[in-house]
């Protein structure tokens, strides 16, 4: 049973997520109906699976939120701001009690009984309202009868269903006769006290639809066979005639049928007979169909004995529909990524073992493995990508609530969100993007006032913005506030200590002084920002994924981050180099080009540049940076890369050549150091260290600009 309850409780989170998007959407477009029946249906199928799984606080805390948005599906109550709020803080609370269930904090339970009183403080205004004629007709008119059969498989049980439950369900929707058939139950030495011997039928009363009656059976409508039919308007249980029909035909060893119970509906002179509509979902087809239970209608004659037609009688046994889709445990995808990794590197060791050996054939064999090798690596790779559309619904619901609270008009538009990363990367972007966002709103974002008198529309935009560049994708969050001031910037750091009065810094340097711990331009110390903590965080966070970030401003225009991320973080391609005895390797998407070069063009060489294809390009030379002797060698090569927007040279021994790293962490002793972002095994078993050439550079050029500090 706890299996179940953790799918229910995955399913939840999923359903809950969903809820509070249409929620927002439906803040948007109060009156959109669909959005509505969204809302309805999501709050349903949360009870019910509440209640089925014993999260009994949850089920019965949902039903009476869903009894309020079944007052607004019905027209009978507006959506307003209020409820809404009301709505969210809700949708919050049901994530609580989806993780504590039943056993409640003490905060907890204080937070439910509020929010309870809240929510029937809805209804009990509506139902103090004074009934009206006009209202009773309605609520009359909308009243309806239907046919139902329910007949589950035996292996019902094994998912922890409780068929009375499902009745029991029914019943709450309205009247309802229900009629247990089981004549399928076996001698008591055959019985098996775990399969479903019993079908149902029903029938019901109910001001609700259709689509309410199939959302009862959400949970088993692959694993039974369900008919729903419209008998007739009005309520047919108080016809004397029906309900003593009922009464006298009714037996546990056999069904009535539903070609018997439409004849005597139809016609019952106190009954006004209506075209019916008939769908019907099996357990082999999940599909919905128009096949009657029961074959075709009977023409006046008695069929009481009659039983359903089965499945296959009614073609429900093909299967139409292959399965698109299936859902998998997260740790599941993190298992089979650790042995694709483990694959790549066993890979590397047969290549390195053919290659050594005059065997044609297994060297013909090692280029098929690696070549399968790298096909299911990409393959592993696609599945365990995310979309970034699904952080946007807690980055709406951020922007609304901050945005009230702060007195602003903020709109977030996104573009992009169908990019996809690495699912271990999306856990991590989360909060970072949130303190983004913060931010924006926070400082970017001016007051409706200020924002008039700036000439600028009332509501605030942040985009959102996603997209794949090379090897790594990049995510722009982007406002149209006002800005940020470089020379503010500046006098704050000079006033902290950062830099000295004289310091000649760029705008860029400028702007990456707000990623310094302890760094703030706020005055004013709210429960939002102004304590200088949160964007260092945010840099060191983003690093943890080697990501980065960059920021762009113009005063008045508003502000760009800029995130650049890679698409994984387990396996990445890579440029294989040796320096002296070392091997080390460079990420592929980072190299630009390769050239030779002579020993002595890059030793000793003024100002560490050189003319490559007509082009002056800085380097750095590596033995010399890595506190190396000088290379015996007369000839090296220069791996140019891309950093900033502008190509460095690594001079190095020797290229080696592409290699699939299968990265590893270094541990808790190196944790500290950030030029290199692991390690790698390689076929015959030697590490070599993965370097992270954008943080090198930064390393680099901090310690040659100290030195020249120092000398002048």
């Amino acid at each position: 049973m706890d299996n179940f309850k953790q799918k229910f409780q995955e399913e939840a989170t999923e359903n809950l997520a969903e809820l509070e998007e249409a929620l927002l959407k439906l803040e948007q477009s109060p009156q959109d109906s669909d959005l509505i029946e969204r809302v309805f249906r999501y709050m349903h199928s949360l009870k019910g699976g509440g209640a089925m799984f014993g999260f009994n606080q949850l089920s019965e805390f949902t039903h009476h939120l869903e009894n309020v948005y079944d007052q607004v599906r019905e027209g009978n109550m507006q959506v307003n701001q209020g409820l809404l709020d009301l709505t969210l803080d809700a949708v919050d609370h049901l994530k609580v009690l989806l993780h504590q269930g039943d056993e409640m904090s003490d905060e907890t339970q204080t937070r439910h009984k509020n929010l309870d009183i809240q929510i029937r403080k809805y209804l009990q205004e509506k139902q103090q309202e004074p009934e009206t004629p006009q209202n009773s007709n309605q609520r009359q008119d909308k009243t309806k009868t239907f046919y139902i059969y329910f007949e589950p498989e035996e292996r019902l049980f094994d998912n922890g269903t409780n068929p009375l439950f499902l009745m029991d369900e029914l019943a709450n929707l309205g009247q309802a006769y229900v009629m247990p058939c089981l004549d399928r139950i076996p001698r008591l030495d055959q019985l098996d006290p775990q399969k479903c011997y019993t079908h149902w039928e029903v029938v019901l009363v109910t001001d609700e639809t259709e689509d309410a009656i199939h959302d009862v059976f959400i949970f088993v409508e692959d694993q039974a066979r369900i008919d729903i039919h419209r008998l007739s308007q009005g309520n047919l249980l108080e016809n004397s005639v029906f309900a003593q029909f009922l009464e006298q035909n009714y037996r546990k060893d056999q069904l009535i049928g539903l070609d018997a119970i439409k004849y005597v509906a139809q016609h019952q002179e106190s009954v006004q007979p209506e075209a019916h509509t008939s769908q019907s979902r099996d357990a082999s087809s999940g599909k919905s169909g128009n096949q009657g239970t029961g074959g075709q209608q009977n023409q006046g004659k008695d069929t009481g004995n009659q039983k359903p037609a089965s499945p296959k009688a009614n073609g429900g046994g093909k299967k139409e529909d292959a399965i698109s889709s299936i859902r998998v445990e997260s740790e599941k995808i993190d298992h089979m990524m650790n042995l694709v990794s483990e694959l790549v590197t066993t890979q590397a060791r047969l290549s390195l073992h053919a290659d050594q050996s005059e065997d044609n054939e297994l060297e013909a064999i090692a280029e098929n493995v690696q070549k399968l090798t790298r096909q299911l690596r990409d393959n592993a790779f696609d599945i365990a990508l995310v979309p970034v559309e699904t952080m946007i619904t807690r980055f709406n619901r951020l922007v609304r609530d901050l945005s009230n609270s702060l007195g602003k008009k903020v709109r977030l538009k996104t573009e992009g969100t169908e990019t996809e990363l690495d699912k271990n990367i999306i856990e991590t972007l989360t909060d970072p993007l949130l303190h983004i966002l913060r931010n924006c709103i926070d400082h970017g974002i001016e007051t409706p006032e200020e924002r008039r008198r700036a000439g600028k529309p009332e509501e605030g935009t942040i985009m959102l913005k996603a997209y794949y560049s090379g090897a790594s994708v990049h995510i722009q969050v982007h406002d149209d506030g006002k800005g940020l001031d470089a020379e503010k910037i500046k006098q704050k750091a000079v006033k902290q200590k950062l830099i000295s009065p004289e310091a000649s810094l760029s705008q860029k340097e400028l702007f990456d002084l707000i990623f310094t711990p302890g760094f703030s331009t706020s005055t004013n110390v709210t429960d939002v920002s102004g304590r200088g903590v949160g964007m260092d965080v945010v840099k060191r966070n983003l690093a943890e994924i080697r990501g980065e970030v960059e920021i762009d401003s113009e005063p008045g225009t508003g502000t760009t981050l800029t995130v650049k991320l890679p698409l994984t973080l387990s396996i990445i391609d890579g440029l294989l180099v040796q320096i002296s005895d070392n091997k080390y390797v460079i990420p592929l998407s980072a190299v630009h080009k390769i050239y030779a070069a002579n020993h002595s063009d890059v030793v000793d060489k003024f100002n560490n540049l050189i003319v490559l294809d007509g082009e002056r390009i800085p380097f750095f030379y590596l033995r010399k940076e890595f506190d190396m002797p000088e290379a015996e060698s007369q000839t090296e090569e220069i791996v140019v890369v891309q950093y900033e927007g502008n190509r460095i040279g690594l001079v190095v021994d020797t290229v080696i050549g592409e290699y699939q790293a299968v990265l590893k962490s270094l541990g808790k002793m190196y944790k500290y150091q950030d030029m290199i972002s692991g390690a790698t095994i390689l076929g015959d078993g030697t590490v070599a260290l993965v370097m992270d050439t954008n943080k090198m550079i930064d390393r680099f050029t901090s310690d040659y600009q100290q030195q020249i500090n120092v000398e002048s």
